[in-house]
Protein backbone atom coordinates (compact mmCIF):
# COMPACT_ATOMS: atom_id res chain seq x y z
CA UNK A 1 0.00 0.00 0.00
CA UNK A 2 3.29 2.32 0.38
CA UNK A 3 3.75 2.29 -3.03
CA UNK A 4 0.45 2.44 -4.19
CA UNK A 5 0.66 5.88 -1.81
CA UNK A 6 3.23 7.12 -3.41
CA UNK A 7 2.07 6.18 -6.80
CA UNK A 8 -1.01 8.45 -6.37
CA UNK A 9 0.90 11.72 -5.87
CA UNK A 10 2.12 11.75 -9.72
CA UNK A 11 0.17 12.63 -12.29
CA UNK A 12 0.69 9.88 -14.47
CA UNK A 13 -2.71 11.10 -16.95
CA UNK A 14 -0.62 13.34 -18.52
CA UNK A 15 1.30 10.61 -20.07
CA UNK A 16 -1.51 8.45 -20.77
CA UNK A 17 -2.36 9.12 -23.75
CA UNK A 18 1.35 8.38 -24.98
CA UNK A 19 1.24 5.46 -22.51
CA UNK A 20 -1.78 4.00 -24.45
CA UNK A 21 -0.63 4.59 -28.01
CA UNK A 22 2.83 2.96 -27.22
CA UNK A 23 1.10 -0.53 -24.95
CA UNK A 24 -1.39 -1.15 -27.82
CA UNK A 25 1.66 -0.76 -30.73
CA UNK A 26 3.40 -3.57 -28.49
CA UNK A 27 0.48 -5.63 -28.22
CA UNK A 28 0.10 -5.24 -32.12
CA UNK A 29 3.38 -6.17 -32.65
CA UNK A 30 3.00 -8.94 -30.46
CA UNK A 31 -0.01 -10.31 -32.09
CA UNK A 32 2.30 -9.88 -35.73
CA UNK A 33 4.55 -12.49 -34.19
CA UNK A 34 2.28 -14.98 -32.70
CA UNK A 35 0.29 -14.89 -36.07
CA UNK A 36 3.66 -14.98 -38.33
CA UNK A 37 4.94 -18.35 -35.68
CA UNK A 38 1.58 -20.46 -36.36
CA UNK A 39 0.89 -19.19 -39.85
CA UNK A 40 4.41 -19.77 -41.34
CA UNK A 41 5.65 -21.70 -38.70
CA UNK A 42 8.68 -19.64 -38.10
CA UNK A 43 9.66 -15.51 -38.22
CA UNK A 44 11.30 -15.24 -41.82
CA UNK A 45 8.90 -14.21 -43.83
CA UNK A 46 8.39 -10.96 -41.70
CA UNK A 47 11.33 -9.80 -43.23
CA UNK A 48 10.18 -10.01 -47.01
CA UNK A 49 8.91 -6.69 -48.46
CA UNK A 50 5.21 -7.13 -48.61
CA UNK A 51 4.78 -8.72 -45.43
CA UNK A 52 7.04 -5.43 -43.68
CA UNK A 53 4.53 -2.72 -45.57
CA UNK A 54 1.65 -4.03 -44.42
CA UNK A 55 3.30 -4.62 -40.91
CA UNK A 56 4.25 -0.67 -41.11
CA UNK A 57 0.83 -0.10 -42.45
CA UNK A 58 -1.29 -2.03 -39.61
CA UNK A 59 0.63 -0.15 -37.17
CA UNK A 60 0.30 3.53 -38.45
CA UNK A 61 -3.49 2.93 -39.30
CA UNK A 62 -3.81 1.60 -35.84
CA UNK A 63 -2.10 4.76 -34.72
CA UNK A 64 -4.07 6.94 -36.65
CA UNK A 65 -7.19 5.19 -35.62
CA UNK A 66 -6.21 6.15 -31.50
CA UNK A 67 -5.69 9.56 -32.29
CA UNK A 68 -8.76 10.04 -34.10
CA UNK A 69 -11.74 11.35 -32.17
CA UNK A 70 -9.99 11.20 -29.03
CA UNK A 71 -10.23 7.04 -29.03
CA UNK A 72 -7.40 6.98 -26.27
CA UNK A 73 -9.57 8.86 -23.70
CA UNK A 74 -11.04 7.00 -20.75
CA UNK A 75 -13.86 8.86 -18.71
CA UNK A 76 -13.79 7.48 -15.09
CA UNK A 77 -17.26 7.02 -14.95
CA UNK A 78 -17.34 5.31 -18.66
CA UNK A 79 -18.93 1.73 -18.18
CA UNK A 80 -15.99 -0.65 -19.58
CA UNK A 81 -18.66 -2.10 -21.81
CA UNK A 82 -18.44 0.99 -23.71
CA UNK A 83 -14.59 0.93 -23.40
CA UNK A 84 -15.12 -3.00 -25.28
CA UNK A 85 -17.34 -1.63 -28.08
CA UNK A 86 -15.38 0.97 -28.97
CA UNK A 87 -12.22 -0.80 -29.22
CA UNK A 88 -14.59 -3.47 -31.29
CA UNK A 89 -15.70 -0.49 -33.92
CA UNK A 90 -11.33 0.28 -33.86
CA UNK A 91 -10.42 -3.50 -35.03
CA UNK A 92 -13.31 -3.56 -37.78
CA UNK A 93 -11.96 -0.34 -39.28
CA UNK A 94 -8.75 -1.71 -39.04
CA UNK A 95 -9.40 -4.62 -40.55
CA UNK A 96 -11.77 -3.64 -43.45
CA UNK A 97 -9.03 -0.61 -44.66
CA UNK A 98 -5.95 -3.44 -44.10
CA UNK A 99 -7.54 -5.76 -46.27
CA UNK A 100 -8.33 -3.46 -48.90
CA UNK A 101 -4.88 -2.47 -49.14
CA UNK A 102 -3.44 -5.77 -50.04
CA UNK A 103 -6.60 -6.48 -51.97
CA UNK A 104 -5.59 -3.18 -53.96
CA UNK A 105 -1.72 -3.92 -53.89
CA UNK A 106 -2.13 -7.57 -54.82
CA UNK A 107 -0.01 -8.47 -52.16
CA UNK A 108 0.02 -12.36 -53.02
CA UNK A 109 2.80 -13.00 -49.95
CA UNK A 110 0.25 -11.95 -47.53
CA UNK A 111 -1.18 -14.90 -46.57
CA UNK A 112 -5.02 -14.43 -45.75
CA UNK A 113 -5.20 -17.43 -42.80
CA UNK A 114 -2.23 -15.35 -41.16
CA UNK A 115 -4.14 -12.01 -41.31
CA UNK A 116 -6.98 -14.05 -39.99
CA UNK A 117 -4.53 -15.05 -36.97
CA UNK A 118 -3.23 -11.49 -36.56
CA UNK A 119 -6.60 -10.05 -35.78
CA UNK A 120 -7.91 -12.61 -33.46
CA UNK A 121 -4.42 -12.39 -31.34
CA UNK A 122 -4.47 -8.35 -31.73
CA UNK A 123 -8.27 -8.74 -30.66
CA UNK A 124 -7.93 -10.75 -27.92
CA UNK A 125 -4.51 -8.58 -26.67
CA UNK A 126 -6.75 -5.72 -26.24
CA UNK A 127 -9.49 -7.35 -25.08
CA UNK A 128 -7.78 -8.86 -22.04
CA UNK A 129 -5.45 -5.30 -22.02
CA UNK A 130 -8.96 -3.23 -21.65
CA UNK A 131 -10.49 -5.24 -19.50
CA UNK A 132 -7.41 -5.72 -16.65
CA UNK A 133 -6.66 -1.98 -16.98
CA UNK A 134 -9.82 -1.07 -16.21
CA UNK A 135 -10.42 -3.57 -13.21
CA UNK A 136 -7.02 -1.97 -11.85
CA UNK A 137 -7.71 1.47 -11.99
CA UNK A 138 -11.05 -0.20 -10.26
CA UNK A 139 -8.91 -1.80 -7.42
CA UNK A 140 -6.49 1.20 -6.69
CA UNK A 141 -9.75 4.15 -6.42
CA UNK A 142 -11.77 1.09 -4.28
CA UNK A 143 -8.44 1.28 -2.09
CA UNK A 144 -9.09 5.28 -1.79
CA UNK A 145 -6.48 6.05 -4.09
CA UNK A 146 -5.92 8.02 -7.09
CA UNK A 147 -8.93 10.27 -6.25
CA UNK A 148 -10.58 13.29 -7.62
CA UNK A 149 -12.34 15.44 -4.74
CA UNK A 150 -15.04 17.77 -5.49
CA UNK A 151 -18.15 20.09 -4.71
CA UNK A 152 -21.41 20.86 -6.60
CA UNK A 153 -22.22 24.42 -6.65
CA UNK A 154 -26.35 24.77 -7.05
CA UNK A 155 -28.59 22.25 -4.20
CA UNK A 156 -31.57 21.53 -6.56
CA UNK A 157 -32.33 18.15 -8.57
CA UNK A 158 -29.40 18.51 -11.35
CA UNK A 159 -26.94 19.02 -9.19
CA UNK A 160 -28.13 15.97 -6.62
CA UNK A 161 -28.25 14.20 -9.93
CA UNK A 162 -24.40 14.84 -10.93
CA UNK A 163 -23.57 13.80 -6.72
CA UNK A 164 -25.37 10.99 -7.41
CA UNK A 165 -23.94 10.02 -10.54
CA UNK A 166 -20.29 10.47 -9.47
CA UNK A 167 -20.31 9.22 -5.77
CA UNK A 168 -22.42 5.95 -6.87
CA UNK A 169 -19.32 3.84 -6.81
CA UNK A 170 -16.08 4.18 -5.22
CA UNK A 171 -14.65 2.35 -8.16
CA UNK A 172 -15.32 5.66 -10.36
CA UNK A 173 -12.24 7.88 -7.96
CA UNK A 174 -14.66 10.56 -6.88
CA UNK A 175 -14.94 11.72 -3.93
CA UNK A 176 -18.06 14.56 -2.75
CA UNK A 177 -17.18 17.21 0.01
CA UNK A 178 -20.68 18.97 0.08
CA UNK A 179 -23.17 20.97 -1.78
CA UNK A 180 -23.10 25.10 -1.94
CA UNK A 181 -25.72 27.17 -2.17
CA UNK A 182 -27.51 30.73 -1.04
CA UNK A 183 -31.34 28.59 -0.81
CA UNK A 184 -31.76 24.95 -0.61
CA UNK A 185 -34.35 23.82 -3.21
CA UNK A 186 -37.17 22.86 -1.02
CA UNK A 187 -38.76 20.48 -4.11
CA UNK A 188 -35.50 18.96 -4.27
CA UNK A 189 -34.39 15.79 -2.32
CA UNK A 190 -31.18 16.55 -1.17
CA UNK A 191 -29.15 13.32 -0.17
CA UNK A 192 -25.66 15.06 0.82
CA UNK A 193 -24.53 17.71 3.06
CA UNK A 194 -24.81 21.53 1.93
CA UNK A 195 -21.61 23.25 3.19
CA UNK A 196 -22.11 26.37 2.98
CA UNK A 197 -23.52 29.48 1.09
CA UNK A 198 -21.66 31.35 -2.34
CA UNK A 199 -19.31 33.88 0.41
CA UNK A 200 -18.31 30.47 1.83
CA UNK A 201 -16.61 29.00 -1.02
CA UNK A 202 -13.28 30.57 -1.28
CA UNK A 203 -12.37 29.89 2.01
CA UNK A 204 -13.24 26.07 1.57
CA UNK A 205 -11.73 25.52 -1.28
CA UNK A 206 -8.72 27.35 0.14
CA UNK A 207 -8.99 25.41 3.25
CA UNK A 208 -9.48 21.80 1.18
CA UNK A 209 -8.26 20.43 -1.76
CA UNK A 210 -10.97 20.39 -4.71
CA UNK A 211 -10.15 19.02 -7.64
CA UNK A 212 -13.71 19.56 -9.83
CA UNK A 213 -16.10 22.40 -9.01
CA UNK A 214 -19.69 21.02 -10.69
CA UNK A 215 -21.87 24.32 -11.13
CA UNK A 216 -25.65 23.70 -11.25
CA UNK A 217 -27.28 27.03 -11.72
CA UNK A 218 -29.68 27.81 -13.70
CA UNK A 219 -28.11 30.44 -16.20
CA UNK A 220 -29.85 33.81 -15.08
CA UNK A 221 -27.42 33.21 -12.17
CA UNK A 222 -24.35 34.70 -14.77
CA UNK A 223 -22.82 36.91 -12.26
CA UNK A 224 -22.40 34.60 -10.08
CA UNK A 225 -21.16 32.39 -12.40
CA UNK A 226 -18.69 34.66 -13.11
CA UNK A 227 -17.40 35.00 -9.85
CA UNK A 228 -16.91 31.29 -9.61
CA UNK A 229 -15.20 31.07 -12.16
CA UNK A 230 -12.50 33.99 -10.92
CA UNK A 231 -12.53 31.66 -7.66
CA UNK A 232 -11.57 28.62 -9.82
CA UNK A 233 -9.08 30.10 -12.26
CA UNK A 234 -7.43 31.53 -9.01
CA UNK A 235 -7.18 28.29 -6.98
CA UNK A 236 -6.37 25.39 -10.01
CA UNK A 237 -9.55 24.04 -9.29
CA UNK A 238 -11.26 22.75 -12.80
CA UNK A 239 -15.00 23.90 -13.47
CA UNK A 240 -17.81 22.25 -15.21
CA UNK A 241 -21.16 23.56 -15.98
CA UNK A 242 -24.08 21.10 -15.37
CA UNK A 243 -26.78 22.93 -17.89
CA UNK A 244 -30.67 21.21 -17.20
CA UNK A 245 -31.72 20.39 -20.68
CA UNK A 246 -34.28 18.58 -18.99
CA UNK A 247 -36.31 21.80 -18.63
CA UNK A 248 -36.60 22.01 -22.33
CA UNK A 249 -36.48 18.29 -23.74
CA UNK A 250 -37.07 14.52 -22.22
CA UNK A 251 -33.69 13.66 -24.19
CA UNK A 252 -31.29 12.35 -21.85
CA UNK A 253 -28.79 12.98 -24.57
CA UNK A 254 -27.71 15.97 -26.65
CA UNK A 255 -25.01 16.94 -29.28
CA UNK A 256 -22.87 20.14 -29.35
CA UNK A 257 -21.94 20.70 -33.35
CA UNK A 258 -19.37 24.28 -33.23
CA UNK A 259 -20.40 26.24 -36.56
CA UNK A 260 -17.60 28.32 -36.88
CA UNK A 261 -16.46 29.12 -33.26
CA UNK A 262 -20.18 29.43 -32.49
CA UNK A 263 -21.56 26.30 -29.92
CA UNK A 264 -25.16 25.14 -31.35
CA UNK A 265 -27.04 22.77 -29.35
CA UNK A 266 -29.35 19.77 -30.46
CA UNK A 267 -31.69 18.17 -27.84
CA UNK A 268 -30.74 14.62 -29.58
CA UNK A 269 -28.38 12.99 -31.31
CA UNK A 270 -29.47 11.56 -34.46
CA UNK A 271 -26.77 8.86 -35.61
CA UNK A 272 -28.73 8.26 -38.84
CA UNK A 273 -28.12 12.34 -39.97
CA UNK A 274 -24.51 11.08 -40.80
CA UNK A 275 -24.49 10.28 -44.44
CA UNK A 276 -22.31 6.82 -43.59
CA UNK A 277 -24.97 5.43 -41.42
CA UNK A 278 -27.62 5.81 -43.78
CA UNK A 279 -25.49 4.03 -46.26
CA UNK A 280 -25.03 1.33 -44.08
CA UNK A 281 -28.91 0.63 -43.01
CA UNK A 282 -29.71 1.33 -46.54
CA UNK A 283 -27.35 -0.96 -47.90
CA UNK A 284 -28.74 -3.73 -44.82
CA UNK A 285 -32.15 -3.06 -45.67
CA UNK A 286 -31.90 -3.68 -49.42
CA UNK A 287 -29.72 -7.00 -49.07
CA UNK A 288 -31.60 -8.51 -46.19
CA UNK A 289 -35.06 -7.63 -48.22
CA UNK A 290 -34.04 -8.81 -51.26
CA UNK A 291 -32.71 -12.26 -49.14
CA UNK A 292 -36.11 -12.35 -48.00
CA UNK A 293 -37.70 -11.70 -51.54
CA UNK A 294 -35.68 -14.58 -52.97
CA UNK A 295 -35.57 -17.24 -50.49
CA UNK A 296 -38.75 -17.13 -49.00
CA UNK A 297 -41.53 -15.30 -51.08
CA UNK A 298 -41.17 -17.69 -53.77
CA UNK A 299 -42.50 -20.80 -51.25
CA UNK A 300 -44.35 -19.01 -49.04
CA UNK A 301 -46.74 -16.42 -51.11
CA UNK A 302 -48.44 -18.69 -52.97
CA UNK A 303 -49.50 -21.02 -49.94
CA UNK A 304 -51.06 -17.82 -48.30
CA UNK A 305 -52.08 -16.47 -51.03
CA UNK A 306 -54.17 -19.58 -51.61
CA UNK A 307 -55.51 -19.47 -48.17
CA UNK A 308 -56.48 -15.90 -48.04
CA UNK A 309 -58.28 -16.32 -51.76
CA UNK A 310 -60.60 -19.59 -50.24
CA UNK A 311 -61.20 -17.90 -46.68
CA UNK A 312 -63.04 -14.78 -47.54
CA UNK A 313 -63.80 -12.52 -50.89
CA UNK A 314 -61.56 -9.73 -51.79
CA UNK A 315 -58.49 -8.70 -52.48
CA UNK A 316 -55.30 -10.51 -51.53
CA UNK A 317 -53.14 -7.66 -50.56
CA UNK A 318 -53.94 -4.75 -48.37
CA UNK A 319 -52.93 -1.65 -49.06
CA UNK A 320 -53.14 1.59 -46.73
CA UNK A 321 -51.67 5.09 -46.62
CA UNK A 322 -49.49 5.22 -43.65
CA UNK A 323 -47.53 7.99 -42.20
CA UNK A 324 -43.33 7.63 -43.06
CA UNK A 325 -40.19 9.37 -42.97
CA UNK A 326 -40.92 13.44 -42.55
CA UNK A 327 -44.46 12.65 -41.84
CA UNK A 328 -44.68 11.96 -45.76
CA UNK A 329 -47.59 9.52 -46.61
CA UNK A 330 -46.77 6.06 -48.43
CA UNK A 331 -48.40 3.08 -49.45
CA UNK A 332 -47.78 0.38 -46.58
CA UNK A 333 -48.59 -3.78 -47.76
CA UNK A 334 -49.84 -6.32 -45.96
CA UNK A 335 -51.25 -9.91 -46.32
CA UNK A 336 -54.81 -9.25 -45.40
CA UNK A 337 -56.10 -10.53 -42.20
CA UNK A 338 -59.39 -8.87 -42.41
CA UNK A 339 -63.08 -9.14 -44.07
CA UNK A 340 -63.35 -6.30 -45.96
CA UNK A 341 -64.69 -3.49 -44.11
CA UNK A 342 -65.34 0.06 -43.96
CA UNK A 343 -63.29 0.70 -40.51
CA UNK A 344 -60.12 -0.34 -41.78
CA UNK A 345 -58.77 3.16 -42.64
CA UNK A 346 -59.63 4.09 -38.66
CA UNK A 347 -59.89 1.39 -36.14
CA UNK A 348 -56.92 -0.39 -34.94
CA UNK A 349 -57.59 -4.22 -34.56
CA UNK A 350 -58.24 -5.37 -31.09
CA UNK A 351 -58.71 -8.36 -29.03
CA UNK A 352 -61.89 -9.89 -30.06
CA UNK A 353 -61.88 -8.07 -33.41
CA UNK A 354 -64.65 -10.04 -35.37
CA UNK A 355 -63.39 -8.54 -38.83
CA UNK A 356 -60.50 -11.09 -38.23
CA UNK A 357 -60.72 -14.28 -40.16
CA UNK A 358 -59.33 -17.22 -38.72
CA UNK A 359 -56.10 -17.50 -41.14
CA UNK A 360 -55.84 -14.06 -40.13
CA UNK A 361 -55.56 -14.23 -36.65
CA UNK A 362 -52.52 -16.89 -36.88
CA UNK A 363 -50.75 -14.66 -39.87
CA UNK A 364 -51.28 -11.91 -37.50
CA UNK A 365 -49.46 -13.68 -34.42
CA UNK A 366 -46.62 -15.17 -36.46
CA UNK A 367 -46.29 -11.38 -38.09
CA UNK A 368 -46.44 -13.17 -41.19
CA UNK A 369 -48.98 -10.36 -42.31
CA UNK A 370 -46.15 -8.28 -42.60
CA UNK A 371 -43.93 -9.70 -44.95
CA UNK A 372 -45.40 -7.94 -47.95
CA UNK A 373 -43.77 -4.73 -46.53
CA UNK A 374 -40.04 -5.89 -47.45
CA UNK A 375 -41.70 -4.95 -50.93
CA UNK A 376 -41.91 -1.28 -49.25
CA UNK A 377 -38.27 -1.84 -47.45
CA UNK A 378 -37.19 -2.82 -51.13
CA UNK A 379 -38.03 0.16 -53.00
CA UNK A 380 -36.74 2.48 -50.12
CA UNK A 381 -40.24 3.85 -48.38
CA UNK A 382 -39.62 1.50 -45.04
CA UNK A 383 -36.93 -0.24 -43.59
CA UNK A 384 -36.73 -3.46 -41.77
CA UNK A 385 -36.30 -1.57 -38.23
CA UNK A 386 -37.88 1.27 -37.25
CA UNK A 387 -40.68 3.12 -35.95
CA UNK A 388 -43.89 0.96 -36.61
CA UNK A 389 -45.94 3.22 -38.95
CA UNK A 390 -49.34 4.21 -38.26
CA UNK A 391 -52.32 5.34 -40.11
CA UNK A 392 -52.85 8.63 -41.12
CA UNK A 393 -55.41 10.28 -38.94
CA UNK A 394 -53.77 8.08 -35.85
CA UNK A 395 -50.79 10.50 -36.70
CA UNK A 396 -53.26 13.23 -36.53
CA UNK A 397 -54.83 12.01 -33.63
CA UNK A 398 -51.78 11.27 -31.53
CA UNK A 399 -49.28 14.74 -32.38
CA UNK A 400 -51.82 16.61 -30.84
CA UNK A 401 -52.51 14.10 -27.85
CA UNK A 402 -48.15 13.75 -27.46
CA UNK A 403 -45.65 16.65 -27.72
CA UNK A 404 -43.03 14.62 -29.47
CA UNK A 405 -45.07 12.32 -31.02
CA UNK A 406 -43.81 13.17 -34.35
CA UNK A 407 -39.96 13.15 -33.70
CA UNK A 408 -40.10 9.20 -34.19
CA UNK A 409 -40.95 10.25 -38.02
CA UNK A 410 -37.41 11.62 -38.14
CA UNK A 411 -36.55 7.78 -39.37
CA UNK A 412 -38.06 5.65 -42.30
CA UNK A 413 -40.47 3.57 -40.47
CA UNK A 414 -39.85 -0.05 -40.02
CA UNK A 415 -41.11 -4.11 -40.16
CA UNK A 416 -40.12 -4.15 -36.79
CA UNK A 417 -38.78 -2.05 -33.93
CA UNK A 418 -37.12 -1.67 -30.69
CA UNK A 419 -40.87 -0.49 -29.31
CA UNK A 420 -42.06 -3.79 -30.54
CA UNK A 421 -39.80 -6.14 -29.17
CA UNK A 422 -40.05 -4.32 -25.80
CA UNK A 423 -43.73 -5.32 -25.77
CA UNK A 424 -45.40 -2.39 -27.20
CA UNK A 425 -47.21 -3.56 -30.41
CA UNK A 426 -50.66 -4.22 -31.36
CA UNK A 427 -53.44 -2.00 -30.42
CA UNK A 428 -52.70 1.20 -28.01
CA UNK A 429 -56.14 1.30 -25.62
CA UNK A 430 -54.83 4.52 -23.27
CA UNK A 431 -52.31 7.21 -24.27
CA UNK A 432 -49.94 5.75 -21.95
CA UNK A 433 -49.44 3.05 -24.46
CA UNK A 434 -48.80 5.50 -26.78
CA UNK A 435 -47.05 7.40 -25.15
CA UNK A 436 -44.07 4.36 -24.17
CA UNK A 437 -44.57 3.49 -27.97
CA UNK A 438 -42.57 6.86 -28.36
CA UNK A 439 -40.43 6.69 -25.94
CA UNK A 440 -38.60 3.89 -27.09
CA UNK A 441 -39.42 4.80 -30.68
CA UNK A 442 -37.04 7.91 -30.06
CA UNK A 443 -34.62 5.79 -27.60
CA UNK A 444 -33.96 3.90 -30.85
CA UNK A 445 -33.46 6.99 -32.94
CA UNK A 446 -30.89 8.56 -30.94
CA UNK A 447 -28.89 4.92 -30.40
CA UNK A 448 -29.22 3.56 -33.66
CA UNK A 449 -26.37 1.57 -34.58
CA UNK A 450 -26.40 -1.53 -36.79
CA UNK A 451 -25.88 -4.49 -34.01
CA UNK A 452 -28.87 -2.61 -32.62
CA UNK A 453 -30.72 -3.17 -35.70
CA UNK A 454 -29.62 -7.09 -35.94
CA UNK A 455 -30.54 -7.29 -32.41
CA UNK A 456 -34.02 -6.17 -32.80
CA UNK A 457 -34.53 -8.78 -35.72
CA UNK A 458 -33.08 -11.57 -33.77
CA UNK A 459 -35.26 -10.49 -30.78
CA UNK A 460 -38.53 -10.34 -33.16
CA UNK A 461 -38.01 -13.88 -34.50
CA UNK A 462 -37.57 -15.46 -30.79
CA UNK A 463 -40.95 -13.41 -30.40
CA UNK A 464 -42.42 -14.97 -33.06
CA UNK A 465 -41.70 -18.24 -31.96
CA UNK A 466 -42.31 -17.88 -28.43
CA UNK A 467 -45.63 -15.58 -29.01
CA UNK A 468 -46.34 -12.59 -27.73
CA UNK A 469 -49.59 -11.51 -25.44
CA UNK A 470 -50.36 -8.20 -27.71
CA UNK A 471 -50.06 -10.46 -30.99
CA UNK A 472 -53.53 -10.38 -32.42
Amino acid sequence: MKTLNKLSKYHFSRYFKLFFILWDIVLLNIAIVLSALIGYDNLDRLFLTQVQTISLLTNLIWIILLLYNNSFKIIRIEPIESILKRTIKKCIVHSALITVFVVFLNYTDISRICLLYFYSFFFLLLMISRYLSIKLLKYIRAKGYNFKSFIVVGANDTGERIRKMLAKDLTYGYRFLGFFDEKVDPFAFISGPVVGDFDDLEGFIVKRKVDEMYIALHIENISVINKLIRICEHNMVRIKFIPDFQLYTKSSKVEISFYDNTPVLMFRREPLEYTVNRIIKHVFDFCFSLAVILLIFPWLFPIVIIIIKLESPGPVFFKQQRSGRDNQAFSCLKFRSMRVNSLSDSKQAGKGDNRITKFGSFIRKTSIDELPQFFNVFIGNMSVVGPRPHMINHTKQYSELINNYLVRQYAKPGITGWAQVNGYRGETKEIIDMENRVEFDIWYIENWSLLLDIRIIIKTVINIFKGEENAY
